[in-house]
């Protein structure tokens, strides 16, 4: 082993860093896919917390909706309230003491951060489809659309725009928070260096390899979603495309002719 602070950095990298490689791997695996079914959850959630409740609706309909808007109310509140690790504890341990179901790790695993992530989206989505003007919602309703219709086509589109900060802010903690997924046995990158730290008692070099590759993921995460956010921008500028010849004015060009010369 070498003496110097470097040298054991080197030395592990050698010996260990298909190691970290794949922990690294399965910490993205699970931060992704766990971020995918999170937003589903989050955006099922949210958008049925903003189903409004009309006074010429039946009772029965206004009682369902608030009693499943209370049970999401409870679970949201519920798994932003409590730390991942005791989730993890309490859903991959807890099943199988009191339910009999055994759960294997990485379903545990990808099941644990999905319902945390969606319980935190939910808020999200429901906060983005709030910020739209309700000038929006309500000319939707004017030209015949249906709550569903008037999500889809208007509100949803540009909420997700707003939320888009948020969404890739939740992926950047999932990437880091994989970590207390050890506890449940999942070989991620904390685990991972946990045991090359204590086969070689070299902690501090150990854990300023992850601190490194964590750092490595999360930048490279939050510069993607950046260029991303541009991209759902569209440009500064735009050109108006009119048919019709008596409202050409500056900033606008004939379809027609615009097509013509295409051709």
């Amino acid at each position: 082993m070498p003496e110097s602070f470097g040298g054991r950095i080197i030395y592990l990298l050698q010996q260990y860093g298909p190691s970290f490689a794949k922990g690294a791997g399965v910490s993205m695996w699970l931060a992704l896919v766990g971020t995918l079914f999170g937003c589903i959850i989050g955006f099922l959630v949210g958008i049925v917390q903003t189903i409004p409740v009309d006074k010429n609706d039946s009772t029965a309909k206004k009682i369902l909706i608030k009693i499943v808007k209370f049970i999401f109310a409870c679970y949201v509140e519920f798994f932003r309230g409590t730390p991942m690790m005791a989730q993890a504890m309490f859903i991959y341990f807890g099943s199988a003491a009191v339910f009999n179901i055994n759960m294997s790790m990485w379903f545990a695993a990808i099941f644990i951060v999905s319902i945390n992530t969606g319980a935190y989206m939910a808020e999200t989505v429901r906060g983005g489809i709030l910020s739209i003007d309700p000038g929006q919602t309500e000319g939707a309703k004017a030209i015949g659309m249906t709550h569903v219709q008037t999500m889809i086509n208007v509100i949803l589109p540009q909420a997700l725009r707003n939320i888009m900060p948020q969404i890739g802010n939740n992926l950047i903690i999932n990437i880091k928070d994989t970590c207390v997924l050890s506890i449940i046995g999942t070989v991620e990158l904390f685990y991972t260096t946990k045991g090359v730290a204590g086969a070689l008692y070299t902690y501090f070099e150990s854990f300023t390899i992850a601190m490194i590759i964590y750092f490595i993921m999360t930048f490279t995460c939050s510069r993607i979603l950046r260029v991303l956010e541009h991209k759902m921008d569209g440009p500064d500028n735009y050109d108006l495309a009119t048919a019709d010849t008596l409202t050409h004015t500056s900033g606008m060009y004939s379809y027609r002719e615009r097509k013509d010369d295409r051709e």
